[in-house]
């Protein structure tokens, strides 16, 4: 981000021009006014005050594509669903698939959406002339975003909503806050997205397809969820009352184990499956403990490791790195914390930063590269990490003989990227068929963007 003095005003002026009088020649007179405004660019960090005659700007050449979505009542679940359209996509258009919960005022006015985005472009632009400038701005008109949505009905507002394949057919949990465990068959939805004549019967008969398979069993409702990569169909739910229960499949519902894994104290905040060992998950709660579970033993005895102070107050968040033996995790302290599971016994995280000003509410490592990771806070910050990255002495000792006094001097060498303009940030997600693409969720809405170093 970035904030100027001067230019916004100017910007906002011309809206208002345009809006309310629509005429060409007060617009022409506003322009030749404000021709000499001094404008000054400067790169703000969060925290920076900000003058009253100072506005926050995204930079919009350090995004190779940035697009903004609504979907009426907040959705501040989703999940990215995988398409047939290829994988490490690099030409745009870009086309995504999200399937994501609505939390409503009234419980009965919820639903589950699958929503179609297309038409993503390319909103990075190249030095041009003014001919070629008309151009591009002609085929802007042409090439603006699509958004299609489909919903059922879903009773209560959702918590968690995650996503998984099983024998070629899309499926979705949802924690509603009612207290109950839904599982959905998105394929009528993803149908009708991709079909209008689909789309026009499923509007017109006002279809609401019931859910596969509901759980009771759990004592109240709760956040935590989470579908194993290696063992398809296997779902881990964690409730506000500190109980974890396994689902497995069969041939036609799911069998949930009615004991509960024992261990945390108070409410699971999240659970990630192991990327590699189908019995292996790690559950990370309110009671500052993450905790590491092996299902092939009984419920009572499934925990195997413990972190008992993973942070200094509630562990929110939790990410098992694919490809290596770490964990991330974030907390209401703001600390993201790096884990090396065959280190967990020291109880000491390999990395510790503090960049969030406030709780982080969503981790995620990054498909392919396994030192690259997305956090997101309740400071309405998104931040891009990579743990590969250090200086070296050298460059330490010519920032220090430079007596370098930029801004972004005292950022952790490991910080990438810092993404902000959504309003209570919940969660981000990578795309994993179209590389450094990221999506996001927030009261305000949804962003969908690829920076230039992604």
């Amino acid at each position: 981000m970035v904030k100027t003095k001067g230019k916004n005003k100017k910007k906002k002026l011309e809206k208002k021009v345009k809006d309310t009088k629509n005429e060409d020649n007060d617009y022409e007179d506003m322009e030749a006014e404000d021709e000499n405004n001094q404008v000054t660019k400067q790169v703000y960090l969060p925290g920076d005050p900000l003058n009253e005659d100072e506005e926050l700007v995204r930079e919009e050449s350090a995004y190779e594509m940035f697009h903004e979505a609504q979907t009426g009542d907040p959705c501040l679940s989703f999940d990215v669903l995988p398409d047939n359209l290829g994988m490490d996509r690099n030409q745009y258009p870009h086309t995504v698939f999200i399937v994501c919960g609505t939390q409503a005022e009234k419980p009965d006015r919820n639903s589950v959406m699958v929503v179609k985005m297309s038409n993503l472009a390319k909103t990075l632009k190249e030095t041009t002339s003014d001919a070629e400038s008309d151009d591009e701005d002609d085929d802007e008109e042409d090439a603006k975003p699509e958004f299609e949505s489909v919903s059922l009905k879903h009773f209560g507002g959702v918590n968690r909503i995650r996503s998984t394949v099983i024998n070629d057919r899309k499926i979705a949990a949802t924690w509603s806050d009612t207290g109950k465990v839904h599982i959905w068959d998105l394929s009528r939805l993803i149908h009708a997205v991709n079909d209008s004549s689909v789309m026009a019967s499923y509007t017109r008969n006002q279809e609401s397809p019931k859910a596969l398979f509901t759980f009771n069993g759990h004592m109240t409702e709760g956040f935590a969820m989470d579908w194993s990569p290696v063992a398809p169909g296997v779902l881990a739910t964690g409730d506000c009352s500190k109980n974890i229960h396994v689902w497995k499949p069969n041939e036609t519902e799911w069998l949930v184990d009615q004991r509960p894994y024992i261990g945390h104290t108070s409410s699971v905040e999240d659970i990630q499956w192991s990327p590699n060992e189908e019995s292996v998950f790690t559950s990370c709660s309110v009671d500052r403990s993450i905790r590491i579970w092996d299902i092939r033993a009984m419920p009572s005895k499934a925990c195997m490791l413990t972190e008992i102070d993973a942070h200094t107050s509630d562990v929110n968040v939790i990410s098992w790195n694919k490809f290596e033996p770490f964990l991330i995790s974030g907390g209401d302290d703001g600390y993201i914390k790096v884990w090396d599971l065959r280190q967990f016994s020291k109880q000491t995280p390999v990395a510790s930063f503090k960049h969030h000003r406030s709780a982080i509410t969503s981790v995620e490592w990054h498909y392919t590269d396994s030192s690259v990771f997305a956090a997101a806070g309740a400071d309405n910050q998104i931040t891009l990490w990579d743990l590969a990255v250090e200086k070296d002495d050298e460059e330490k000792k010519d920032q220090a003989s430079a007596n370098d006094s930029s801004p972004t001097e005292n950022l952790p060498d490991q910080l990438l990227f810092i993404h902000m303009g959504q309003t209570d940030i919940k969660e981000v997600h990578w795309h994993k068929q179209i590389p450094g693409l990221l999506l996001s969720t927030a009261l305000s809405g949804y962003n969908i963007f690829k920076t230039i170093s992604a």
